[in-house]
């Protein structure tokens, strides 16, 4: 096209005034995103999908929903029922803080409850630390543990509000204790989120069970001293420390304001308000820390130490036979070492064992039977011997083609078992001796205790052989695929009834001699109840390696299918 062809497009499509054409329009600037509310949603979705396709998930939900519920509100009016007891003071002071510690340390031991808990997922996002700890804080008010915080920090307020001064303390008190506990857990999940995601954070998690056992025995011994040494008057001297440990200050601070003490309940609440901020800003540091840092799925692999691993037969393990009864004891005790729930399993067991015998003893309620606790608590780990090598028993089950070999088996296992359970029920039985200083029942308890032993590895035996069910390897308290439960409570609890009834000769003979006075003669139940354990636990290897190598594809395909 000419150049003068060209002006005279142009001038044919200039307007009529001579003016230039009017710019086009910029672009509408896009909307700016409230990143808490989007997160309060994105919570919201985790748990309605999480819902989803499941009858079993949502009568779950539901289900500790409405207990939940159910517990806060009775505590709530519990609580309040103590407005004007001269303790209820004391009582919310450290219930406060014990709800603070239990916040601070669930996230812990149970990280796989709130998929939110792990920010390392959004280090790929552009965000920043600041506004990122208020959608965080904010989506964390949702959910069962926030409500049933809000319940408890209402009864609370509610039990020691008296007065104008103390109503309006209580208001900014319920937010401030929910926010500070909500704020503990979020600081402290954030800054050891490389420890919860890695193997020794689930073995930590796993080990909740032995700490929550033991807290509950603590529980139970404190509380029995308490209320006979004094009642609630012996907490005092603690609650008054406590009362100045955020964010238990915040709870302390009604206290004081409806006491007429004002300074002190100002200085609680600038206490509770700094501890809070400076939470948050702990929080803020951890999250910029998580969010630059390189985990170790970024970084090379270290180069080779030049160390080489020890030969199977060397160190710890040279005491234990050859052959396959060496091999199948060391590949069980390292099961015990080094899987997760296995160990979580032998460690609860032996904790356990020894704190209902010993806190029954301190508590001057105790017997030498129950040293027989123990016994059974570790004798509960022959069940479903095959389940717990997952799929890996196929491996195992390449070698098994004859009774023989589904004997030798068994029998490496229970060895396994005994090498640990016989040693810990002996020195069990001696401390429960020493502490209940019946030392002439040591024989007649110490051979019971082995009795039911054997007992239980003969059940055992038979169950893993005839209830095999699989553990799931992918959540940390999933002990039973879906589907198999049956299997489960029928193995564990009829085995545990049969054990009764195999372990009833040594029983029967131990209450005769006891009750016709014939203690002369309880020395011979330890050699028998000795004997008896070993007969009883051949005779269930022998009867369950038959059944384990006829049915060897229905054991694989039971324990293979988590």
């Amino acid at each position: 096209m000419s150049a003068a062809s060209a002006s005279a497009s142009a001038s044919a499509s200039a307007p009529a005034d001579g003016h230039a054409p009017a710019a086009a329009p910029a672009p509408a600037a896009a909307p700016a995103v409230d990143l808490t509310s989007v997160f309060v949603r994105l919570k919201l979705s985790l748990i309605r999908n999480g819902l989803k396709g499941s009858s079993k998930r949502k009568a779950a939900y539901f289900t500790s929903l409405a207990l939940s519920l159910a517990v806060a509100c009775l505590a709530m009016i519990g609580l309040a029922v103590l407005h004007g007891n001269a303790h209820a003071g004391t009582v919310v002071v450290l219930l406060a803080a014990i709800l603070a510690l239990g916040w601070t340390f669930m996230p812990l031991f149970f990280p796989s409850g709130d998929e939110t808990l792990d920010p390392s997922r959004l280090v790929m996002l552009p965000l920043r630390p600041r506004p990122l700890v208020r959608a965080l804080l904010a989506s964390s008010l949702v959910g069962i543990g926030p409500l049933f915080t809000v319940c408890l920090a209402v009864g609370s307020v509610v039990a020691v509000a008296r007065g104008a001064a103390g109503i309006v303390a209580a208001v900014v008190a319920v937010p401030l204790l929910v926010l500070g506990c909500v704020a503990l857990a979020r600081a402290v999940a954030t800054a050891n989120v490389r420890l919860l995601t890695s193997r020794k954070g689930r073995d930590l998690a796993l080990l909740s069970g032995l700490l929550i056992a033991i807290g509950a025995q603590l529980a139970n011994f404190a509380s029995q001293r308490l209320f006979q040494s004094g009642g609630l008057a012996q907490l005092e001297p603690a609650e008054a420390v406590v009362r100045w440990l955020p964010p238990a200050t915040a709870v302390g601070m009604v206290d004081s304001a409806s006491e007429g003490a004002y300074g002190v309940a100002a200085g609680q609440l600038a206490l509770t308000v700094l501890a809070l901020v400076l939470l948050l800003r702990f929080w803020e540091r951890s999250l910029t820390t998580l969010m630059v840092t390189p985990d170790g799925s970024t970084i090379a692999a270290a180069k080779p130490t030049g160390k080489r691993e020890s030969a199977p037969g060397a160190g710890a393990w040279a005491f234990l036979p050859g052959g396959r009864t060496g091999a199948v004891m060391q590949r069980t005790l390292r099961y015990v070492v080094r899987d997760p729930k296995t160990k979580s399993a032998w460690v609860t067991a032996l904790a356990v064992g020894v704190i209902v015998p010993v806190f029954n003893a301190l508590q001057g309620t105790g017997s030498l039977y129950l040293a027989c606790f123990g016994a059974g608590m570790l004798g509960v780990q022959m069940y479903n011997q095959f389940g717990q090598d997952t799929s890996a028993f196929w491996m195992v089950a390449q070698t098994i083609s004859t009774p023989r070999e589904a004997f030798e088996e068994l029998r490496a296992r229970a060895y396994a078992l005994a090498l640990v359970t016989v040693p810990y029920t002996v020195v069990l039985t001696t401390l429960t001796a020493a502490l209940v200083h019946d030392w002439s029942g040591y024989p007649a308890a110490l051979g019971v205790a082995l009795a039911l032993l054997g007992s239980m590895l003969c059940t055992g035996a038979l169950a893993s052989a005839r209830l095999p069910y699989s553990i799931p390897t992918d959540g940390a308290f999933k002990n039973v695929a879906p589907g198999q439960a049956g299997l489960a409570w029928a193995g564990i609890f009829g085995g545990m009834l049969a054990s009764a009834v195999i372990c009833s000769p040594v029983i029967a003979l131990t209450v005769f001699l006891n009750v016709t006075d014939q203690q002369s003669l309880t020395w011979i139940l330890l050699p028998l109840g000795a004997a008896w354990g070993t007969f009883t636990a051949w005779a269930g290897l022998r009867l369950a390696a038959p059944t384990v190598a006829r049915t060897l594809p229905e054991i694989l395909l039971a324990v293979s299918k988590g």
